[in-house]
């Protein structure tokens, strides 16, 4: 994929024409046209700026990965590996208690979503 169609599609993707992404970035929209149409190359300087911006990686707006943050694993919380690390130092029986009362409680969660979406 060539990084031109990935940047338009994150403009499209944040509803934004790109007048109005132009003047976000303090841009001269012809300059921004021709990145977009692809003819011109997205200088490094600017990619940075739209990996900022959208909150993506560069390597993503090259089109070098189909995953925005540049990764192919989810980025866990601080919170969740400390969970995963105290999980993976538990006996295999109380790995399954835990997955169990997962369970549980997942189920539950959804028999209440469903309750409350019913009650609207």
């Amino acid at each position: 994929m060539q990084h031109y169609t990935r940047i338009r599609d994150l403009r499209e993707d944040k509803d934004l024409t790109q007048t109005q992404l132009c003047e976000k970035l303090y841009m001269h929209k012809t300059t921004y046209t021709n990145y977009e149409q692809g003819k011109h190359t997205v200088p490094l300087d600017f990619a940075v700026i739209l990996a900022e911006f959208y909150n993506v990686s560069i390597d993503y707006i090259a089109g070098l990965t189909k995953f925005p943050k540049g990764t192919q694993s989810p980025v866990l919380s601080d919170d969740e590996n400390q969970l995963i690390e105290i999980f993976s130092k538990l006996t295999e029986r109380n790995k399954g208690r835990v997955e169990q009362f997962i369970e549980q409680l997942y189920t539950q969660q959804k028999e209440d979503e469903y309750i409350l979406k019913e009650a609207k």
